[in-house]
Protein backbone atom coordinates (compact mmCIF):
# COMPACT_ATOMS: atom_id res chain seq x y z
CA UNK A 1 0.00 0.00 0.00
CA UNK A 2 1.52 3.34 -1.06
CA UNK A 3 0.93 6.41 1.08
CA UNK A 4 0.51 9.53 -1.07
CA UNK A 5 0.93 12.98 0.41
CA UNK A 6 -0.55 15.54 -1.96
CA UNK A 7 0.79 19.06 -1.40
CA UNK A 8 -0.85 22.01 -3.05
CA UNK A 9 1.74 24.49 -4.31
CA UNK A 10 2.54 27.62 -2.32
CA UNK A 11 0.92 30.97 -3.02
CA UNK A 12 1.63 32.01 -6.60
CA UNK A 13 3.09 35.41 -7.50
CA UNK A 14 0.21 36.02 -9.93
CA UNK A 15 -3.43 34.98 -10.27
CA UNK A 16 -4.56 31.98 -12.34
CA UNK A 17 -6.19 34.19 -14.95
CA UNK A 18 -3.21 36.59 -15.13
CA UNK A 19 -0.21 34.32 -15.73
CA UNK A 20 -0.21 30.74 -17.01
CA UNK A 21 2.99 29.84 -15.15
CA UNK A 22 3.88 32.13 -12.25
CA UNK A 23 6.48 31.28 -9.65
CA UNK A 24 5.88 31.63 -5.94
CA UNK A 25 5.28 34.87 -4.08
CA UNK A 26 7.36 35.66 -0.97
CA UNK A 27 4.61 34.13 1.17
CA UNK A 28 4.57 31.09 -1.13
CA UNK A 29 8.30 30.57 -0.57
CA UNK A 30 7.80 30.71 3.20
CA UNK A 31 4.92 28.24 2.88
CA UNK A 32 7.17 25.88 0.86
CA UNK A 33 9.83 26.10 3.57
CA UNK A 34 7.19 25.36 6.23
CA UNK A 35 5.79 22.31 4.45
CA UNK A 36 9.34 21.00 3.96
CA UNK A 37 9.91 21.27 7.71
CA UNK A 38 6.57 19.61 8.43
CA UNK A 39 7.34 16.68 6.10
CA UNK A 40 11.08 16.33 6.80
CA UNK A 41 10.74 13.47 9.27
CA UNK A 42 8.45 11.45 6.96
CA UNK A 43 11.11 10.90 4.30
CA UNK A 44 13.09 10.76 2.28
CA UNK A 45 10.66 9.52 -0.33
CA UNK A 46 9.91 10.06 -3.98
CA UNK A 47 8.67 13.54 -4.97
CA UNK A 48 6.50 14.04 -8.06
CA UNK A 49 5.73 17.56 -9.29
CA UNK A 50 3.67 19.20 -11.96
CA UNK A 51 5.80 20.88 -14.65
CA UNK A 52 4.68 24.35 -13.57
CA UNK A 53 7.03 26.75 -11.77
CA UNK A 54 4.93 27.11 -8.63
CA UNK A 55 5.03 23.35 -7.97
CA UNK A 56 8.72 23.07 -8.81
CA UNK A 57 9.54 25.94 -6.45
CA UNK A 58 7.31 24.45 -3.73
CA UNK A 59 9.14 21.12 -3.94
CA UNK A 60 12.66 22.64 -3.85
CA UNK A 61 13.06 22.97 -0.04
CA UNK A 62 11.78 19.44 0.56
CA UNK A 63 13.96 17.93 -2.17
CA UNK A 64 16.97 19.79 -0.77
CA UNK A 65 16.18 18.54 2.75
CA UNK A 66 15.93 14.94 1.55
CA UNK A 67 18.87 15.31 -0.87
CA UNK A 68 16.79 14.04 -3.75
CA UNK A 69 15.44 15.37 -7.02
CA UNK A 70 11.78 15.99 -7.73
CA UNK A 71 10.47 14.11 -10.77
CA UNK A 72 8.33 16.12 -13.19
CA UNK A 73 5.07 14.32 -13.97
CA UNK A 74 2.88 16.28 -16.43
CA UNK A 75 -0.22 14.23 -15.57
CA UNK A 76 -0.41 15.87 -12.13
CA UNK A 77 -0.36 19.30 -13.76
CA UNK A 78 -2.93 22.06 -13.75
CA UNK A 79 -6.42 21.46 -15.12
CA UNK A 80 -6.33 21.68 -18.90
CA UNK A 81 -8.10 24.68 -20.33
CA UNK A 82 -9.60 24.65 -23.82
CA UNK A 83 -7.35 26.05 -26.56
CA UNK A 84 -7.89 29.69 -27.45
CA UNK A 85 -9.91 30.40 -24.33
CA UNK A 86 -10.05 34.13 -23.64
CA UNK A 87 -11.33 34.22 -20.06
CA UNK A 88 -9.75 31.33 -18.16
CA UNK A 89 -11.06 32.51 -14.80
CA UNK A 90 -14.75 32.51 -15.79
CA UNK A 91 -14.34 29.12 -17.49
CA UNK A 92 -12.74 27.64 -14.36
CA UNK A 93 -15.46 29.05 -12.08
CA UNK A 94 -18.07 27.33 -14.24
CA UNK A 95 -16.23 24.01 -14.16
CA UNK A 96 -15.67 24.20 -10.41
CA UNK A 97 -19.37 24.82 -9.77
CA UNK A 98 -20.33 21.54 -11.43
CA UNK A 99 -19.83 17.81 -11.23
CA UNK A 100 -17.35 15.65 -13.13
CA UNK A 101 -20.20 13.76 -14.79
CA UNK A 102 -21.27 17.07 -16.40
CA UNK A 103 -17.84 17.91 -17.82
CA UNK A 104 -16.51 17.58 -21.33
CA UNK A 105 -15.00 14.14 -22.11
CA UNK A 106 -11.52 15.66 -22.56
CA UNK A 107 -11.68 17.17 -19.08
CA UNK A 108 -12.89 13.90 -17.58
CA UNK A 109 -9.98 12.17 -19.34
CA UNK A 110 -7.57 14.64 -17.72
CA UNK A 111 -9.05 13.76 -14.32
CA UNK A 112 -8.65 10.04 -15.10
CA UNK A 113 -4.94 10.64 -15.87
CA UNK A 114 -4.45 12.29 -12.48
CA UNK A 115 -5.95 9.23 -10.79
CA UNK A 116 -3.95 6.83 -12.99
CA UNK A 117 -0.67 8.44 -11.89
CA UNK A 118 -1.62 8.17 -8.23
CA UNK A 119 -2.74 4.56 -8.54
CA UNK A 120 0.53 3.69 -10.30
CA UNK A 121 2.67 4.71 -7.31
CA UNK A 122 4.06 1.64 -5.56
CA UNK A 123 6.02 3.48 -2.87
CA UNK A 124 5.27 6.33 -0.49
CA UNK A 125 5.35 9.54 -2.54
CA UNK A 126 4.88 13.27 -2.11
CA UNK A 127 2.98 14.81 -5.04
CA UNK A 128 3.20 18.60 -5.38
CA UNK A 129 0.22 19.56 -7.48
CA UNK A 130 -2.80 21.86 -7.85
CA UNK A 131 -6.19 22.61 -6.28
CA UNK A 132 -8.33 20.82 -8.88
CA UNK A 133 -6.01 17.79 -9.12
CA UNK A 134 -6.26 17.34 -5.34
CA UNK A 135 -10.04 17.56 -5.65
CA UNK A 136 -9.96 14.88 -8.37
CA UNK A 137 -8.06 12.53 -6.04
CA UNK A 138 -10.25 13.19 -2.99
CA UNK A 139 -13.42 12.92 -5.05
CA UNK A 140 -12.38 9.54 -6.46
CA UNK A 141 -11.32 8.30 -3.04
CA UNK A 142 -14.64 9.29 -1.44
CA UNK A 143 -17.05 8.75 -4.35
CA UNK A 144 -17.86 12.48 -4.54
CA UNK A 145 -18.69 13.60 -8.12
CA UNK A 146 -18.38 17.33 -7.37
CA UNK A 147 -15.44 19.04 -9.05
CA UNK A 148 -14.73 20.84 -5.77
CA UNK A 149 -15.27 18.58 -2.76
CA UNK A 150 -12.45 20.00 -0.57
CA UNK A 151 -10.72 23.36 -0.33
CA UNK A 152 -7.01 22.72 0.09
CA UNK A 153 -5.06 25.85 1.00
CA UNK A 154 -1.65 26.71 -0.37
CA UNK A 155 0.91 24.15 0.84
CA UNK A 156 -1.81 22.07 2.48
CA UNK A 157 -1.21 18.35 2.82
CA UNK A 158 -3.79 15.71 1.86
CA UNK A 159 -2.98 12.07 2.55
CA UNK A 160 -4.28 9.15 0.50
CA UNK A 161 -3.43 5.47 0.25
CA UNK A 162 -3.34 3.49 -2.97
CA UNK A 163 -3.36 -0.26 -3.40
CA UNK A 164 -2.97 0.12 -7.16
CA UNK A 165 -6.71 -0.23 -7.77
CA UNK A 166 -8.40 2.10 -5.27
CA UNK A 167 -7.57 5.40 -3.62
CA UNK A 168 -8.54 5.82 0.04
CA UNK A 169 -8.62 9.15 1.86
CA UNK A 170 -6.52 8.99 5.03
CA UNK A 171 -6.40 12.68 5.93
CA UNK A 172 -8.37 15.59 4.48
CA UNK A 173 -6.38 18.71 3.57
CA UNK A 174 -4.38 20.14 6.47
CA UNK A 175 -3.23 23.70 5.88
CA UNK A 176 0.20 25.02 6.77
CA UNK A 177 0.03 26.49 10.26
CA UNK A 178 0.14 30.30 9.96
CA UNK A 179 2.79 30.40 12.65
CA UNK A 180 5.06 28.34 10.39
CA UNK A 181 5.22 31.10 7.77
CA UNK A 182 5.61 34.25 9.85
Amino acid sequence: MARLTLVRHGEAAAGWGDDADPGLSELGRRQADAVAVALAATGPMRILVSPLRRTLETAEPLARSWRTDAVVEPRVGEIRTPAGLGDRTSWLRGVMAGAWSQQDPALRAWADHVVDVLLAQTEDTVVVTHFVAINVAVGRATGDDRVVCVRPGNCSRTVLESDGDVLRLVEAPVDVDDTDVL
